[in-house]
Order: C-alpha cells, then structure tokens, then sequence
C-alpha cells in the first residue's frame, strides 16, 4: 500500500499507509490523546476520526479544549437529542439542528404532538441512556436519488427541502443507534463521551427563516463529556444572568429604550452620559498626544458616496430606506460607516509625502438596520458610535503606524481592565473571493503587514479565514470578560483599495503622484458595545475614574444636610464627584441603597462627624474603611483613580 506523510501542528512529518484516518494517529502518538480527541482538523477543514486520510495531509487533534471540538461535540449532541426525539414522539420530523456558541438546537415538527418546557426532562433522560449505548456516528456517502427516496418514505418534506439546493457527490447521511439524518458532519466517534445534558429552553421558529412557511419548535440544549463542566456552565449562566447590562443598565440608569423611538435605537440617561463622556475624553485626550486630528461628519451622505465607497453594494441591505429630497433624483443614506467621509476630508486639498501620516479621528454614528430578532441591548443596536480614525500613510510608513496604533488598543483596553485576549488576524476567505474588493496585489500587501506588525508586537494571534472587512484584512482584539467569554471590541485594519476607489494621492520626494495606505482604527470598537461589555465584565462596579458617581453623602438626619452640602462644595474642587442622599430615610436602608447603586464610597455624617469635621466612610462592597479628615479621603481618591 502507498505511504502518505502526515504534517502535525509542531511541524513534524509522520509517514503512514494511505487510508490511515485521525484516531489511529492519535494511538500512534499516545493513548491519553486517543482517549480525549474528538475530532481532527484536517488540511484546514474539520474531519470525523474515523474519516480515511488518502494524500499527504496537515492534521491538527482536536481537543475539548479546541472550539472546534466543542462544536463538533454539540452538533453530535443534537443528533443525539433528535434520536431521543424519535423515541418519544412517534412520527416527529426535523429541520435543522446545528450546532451555536454554546450548545445546539434542533427545529422540529412534531405534529399533532406539543412539545413544553416541563417535557425537557424526559427528554434529557432518554438522551443519557441512549448515550450509554456507546453508538457510532456512522458516515455514508449516499446519491441523490437514494437520499430523496429514503425521505419521501419517511414523508419528511423538511429534508426534502434541503435536498433540493445539494448535488450528487456532496450528499452523506449519518447514522448513531436508529436515527438516521442527512447531515454534512463532522461528528465525534460515538455517543459515549457525552455525559452531561441540559436542555434550556423551547420556542417557536419558522421553517427556514420564512414567516409565510410552518412554525417549528425549536429545542436549546448543551451537553459536555462531564457533569462537573455542566454545573460549572450552569453556575456562570446564573451570574451572567446577575451581570446582564440590561438588566443593571436598568437598574443603574445609564440607558434605556423606547418603542415610541424604535427598537435598536439607545437613549442615554444622565448617568450613562456621564461614563460614556469620560470613556471618549479618555481616548480623545490620548489621540491629541499621539497626534490625531479630530474632525465631525455628518450622518448622513449621497449615495453615490456610497457607491464609490463600495458600502452601498456590501450594506444595501442592511441600510435604513434611502432618504429623497425635493430634487428629482437626489437620494442619501444614513451613513453605515465613517470612512467614506473621511476619505473625502483627506482628498479636499493637495496632499504631499511631508504631511503624511495624516491621523483623522471622530467619535461618528453610523447606522445599520439589524434584523429586529438580532438585537440584543447595548451590543447588537441599529445606531452606534464607533471611536473611528483613519490613518493616511505611506507604504513605508505602514509598518510603524501600524504598530503604534497596536500600542494604543493595548493601553486602552488594559486601561479599562480588559488584559486578557487574543489578537485575532483576519483574512479572507480563500475559497470566496468574490465577497472582497480590490487586486490581489494589494490584498497580499494588506494582509503581510498586519501579520508582520502583529509578530513585532509580540501578539498571541489566531488566524481566521473568511473575516476580513470586505475592503481589507484585520486584527481583531478577541477580549475575554470576568466570566472568560470571548467578546470582538477593538479592530485594526489594512486598506489599500479605499484610497484607490477615491482617488486618493500624495506628491512624492520624486515630484510624481503616489496612493496612500489606509489605516482603520477603533480601539473600542463602538461606544455602545464595549459599554455593554464594560457593565457586564465589571458587574456595573466600575473603576473609580469612570464611575457616574464615586460617592454617595448619607446624613443620619436633616439637621447634617448643610455640613454634608459643604463636603460635596469642597469635593468637587478637587474634581470628586457624588451627590447627597437627603431622603428622610433610616441610615441602613440608605447603605442598602448606595450598595445596590454600586457607588464606590459612602459618606455618613451625624453629629460626631460635624463636631470633630471628619468623615465617616465606607467602601462598596468592603465596609468600613473608618473615620478621616477630608484631606485623607481627597487623597485615598486621587491614590485609587491616579
């Protein structure tokens, strides 16, 4: 038999016999492995273990611990909960059942049968004991004729559906214990190493997205190879429930909708202004330093502006219905990105290599109409605005702006307690270029700069392909909360093709004309999201600088208003910010209160305060700290923020 070598992720080559698949290279390097890989990567695409290897190939092992094992993991597992299905409701037919970022789902019709949250136990139940069965997720590559046969006897119109849009040769069934589904895999090797079920929740969707097709019932559910990650998941939905930004947007009064405004459109209150404020003149004062030029849009643009720009092709339908004016012909469009303007700014006037880099910052609102079923409070939003700056620079000059701008995200994000993540580098997606715009060229330009600056810096990168912005790759700051999930805030990007759709030149030291490179930049991302992610990775317990209010002032009685009124008069000389509590309220239930508004200091003043002029303090979330002159607590404030 032929021997085929077999590239592992250290770079070292194993030969093998052609046919060897994944889990008898896993044996071969060790049994512990074997015992724990679920799946393996193969020349870049996910395989089954048992899958025969027939060419010299790269193999990556997939792990637990690999994204790609999880969700390979939880796609088997819907199979499984589709098995169960089966078994309990007789005649029950299936749509989809993919897998999501945290388990799966599977849509089903289950006729004249209703399936209700109170029904998830037994289904979980039966879910283990099939598991116990130790079936195999069996592969078998089935022809077209085959595959609508084996369904029109099952007069399953759902797989008949999704047969129409596949060909013969791309078609394959898979089969675990008596379920049989036509599916694409990857799956694990059998049904053994799902160990933990939770099924959460059960709502309707329709077939394919389609209001005008039948309403399914779609089943939620997670599972992991033990119980204790079960628990463990369960334990941190709880607090993510605790730390929802909804929920302490609310309650803490930074933000709020209105039905009357429209969904996806945020209004902040005064305290929510006051953070968001302090956010953009944290940033605002860090750019003036580092040489930016602040300029302001408007919000709106022609849409040939758009046209030139390439966002009228990409976000058309994503776009807000163009807006008409009384002149025939002339339409605009709410603006789903700052660039194009800023493209216009810098091509205004002459530009020559001496003024270059060119460094245009704004805080600018853009506008994207999300479907309503997508939003999702301050982090998925139809209006939000982005911390945006373009950079016009040489190519020479790419690699050290490049760089640059890579130290700001850092200082920014770590700044605000977010120092644990990945620099994602996005590409595009090789087998679909069509999506992106511009010369390959270019493209390879753009894309071996960012890795080249990315190695520089010293960055833990992952690579994703298919995540380029449509004009340029990127990096992506992935940033981990409090609660290690993974969120996408600050982004960079590399764009040669703007510059070239608009036209944009310099004059050179050889007195010829050149095109400048483009640099996107957002530290933040967009205001709204990252102040979501803020809340929740922080609990709505901001840092001491940021707080809407660092201290509350609690007289025991009216009779201490005035000497509280003249500490708030001497803290706000010294840039401390607060409010008094004057409400005729017992002393504990205004701790209570000040405790669940997360104001980092309280205030109690009575009459040994007033008489020896101190301050009693409290800390939230610690207690008493004791009693200080006010310069102590001027200081103990300026020590925390500075």
């Amino acid at each position: 038999m032929s021997a085929i070598k077999i590239t592992l992720p250290d770079g070292s080559v194993r030969d093998y016999v052609a046919g060897t698949n994944s889990m008898d290279i896993a044996m071969s390097i060790s049994e512990g492995l074997a015992r724990n890989v679920l799946a393996a990567k193969v020349n870049g695409d996910v395989w089954d273990l048992t899958r025969p290897i027939q060419k010299d190939s790269t193999i990556q092992l997939l792990t637990w611990q690999d994204k790609e094992a999880q969700s390979t993991f939880w796609h088997s597992s819907a199979h499984l909960m589709a098995e169960a299905l089966e078994a309990i409701y007789p005649g029950i037919k299936f749509g989809i059942g993919p897998p999501i970022e945290n388990g799966f789902y599977y849509d089903v019709d289950p006729g004249d049968q209703t399936i209700a949250l109170g029904d998830l136990p037994k289904i979980e139940q039966k879910m283990l004991e099939l598991a116990r069965n130790k079936s195999e997720y069996i592969r078998t590559e089935v022809s077209k004729a085959d595959a609508i046969s084996f369904f029109q006897k099952k007069n399953d119109e759902y797989k008949l559906d999704l047969l129409e849009g596949l060909e013969d040769g791309q078609i394959t069934f898979y089969q675990q214990g008596d379920f049989i589904d036509l599916c694409r895999g990857p799956h694990i090797p059998n049904t053994e190493k799902i160990k933990a079920v939770k099924l959460t929740n059960v709502a309707g969707a329709y077939w394919r997205g389609d209001e005008s097709k039948k309403m399914l019932t779609r089943i939620y559910g997670i599972t992991f190879p033990k119980q204790k990650e079960l628990d463990d998941y369960l334990a941190l939905v709880e607090e993510a429930k605790k730390r929802d930004h909804r929920k302490l947007g609310q309650e803490l009064e930074l933000f709020m909708f209105s039905d009357r405004v429209g969904a996806g459109l945020p209004m902040w209150l005064p305290k929510g202004t006051a953070l968001r404020t302090r956010l953009e003149d944290f940033l605002k004062k860090e750019q003036i330093k580092r040489g930016y030029m602040p300029v302001i849009t408007p919000h709106i643009g022609k849409k040939d502006l758009y046209v030139t720009s390439g966002h009228y092709a990409k976000y058309g339908a994503d776009s807000f219905q163009p807006i008409l004016t009384p002149r025939e012909n002339e339409v605009f469009y709410l603006k789903p990105m700052n660039c194009p303007h800023h493209c216009e700014i810098y091509g205004h006037k002459p530009r020559s290599y001496k003024d270059l880099p060119i460094r245009i910052a704004e805080f600018g609102t853009v506008y994207r109409y999300e479907q309503s079923g997508e939003l999702h409070g301050l982090t998925r939003v139809r209006c939000f605005t982005q911390d945006d700056a373009h950079l016009f620079c040489t190519k020479e000059q790419i690699k050290d702006e490049f760089l640059s701008t890579l130290d700001l995200t850092r200082y920014v994000l770590e700044k605000l307690g977010f120092d644990n993540y990945t620099a994602q580098i996005s590409l595009r997606d090789p087998n679909d270029l069509e999506k992106y715009i511009g010369s390959e060229e270019n493209w390879q330009a753009a894309e071996a700069a960012i890795i080249d600056a990315a190695a520089e810096a010293g960055l833990k990168t992952v690579t994703a392909y298919g995540e380029a912005a449509f004009y340029g790759p990127k990096l992506d700051f992935m940033v981990k909360d409090a609660l290690g999930r993974s969120w996408q805030l600050g982004t960079i990007q590399v764009d040669y093709n703007l510059p070239e759709r608009f036209e944009l030149e310099y004059i050179g030291a050889d007195n010829q004309p050149h095109r400048p490179v483009m640099i996107h930049r957002a530290p933040f991302g967009s205001m709204e999201r990252f102040i979501g992610v803020l809340i929740e990775h922080c609990a709505g317990k901001f840092p001491l600088w940021l707080a809407p209010e660092q201290y509350a002032i609690l007289p025991i009685s009216e009779k201490y208003h005035d000497y509280a009124r003249e500490l708030e008069r001497k803290l706000a000389e010294h840039d401390i910010r607060g409010y008094i509590d004057e409400r005729a309220e017992k002393i504990g239930k205004k701790i209570r209160d000040t405790e669940l508004n997360k104001v980092p200091f309280m205030i109690i003043v009575g009459e040994k305060e007033v008489e020896d002029n101190t301050l009693s303090v409290r800390r939230q979330g610690q207690g008493d700290l004791g009693t200080v002159s006010l310069q102590d607590f001027v200081q103990i404030i300026q020590k925390e923020i500075n």
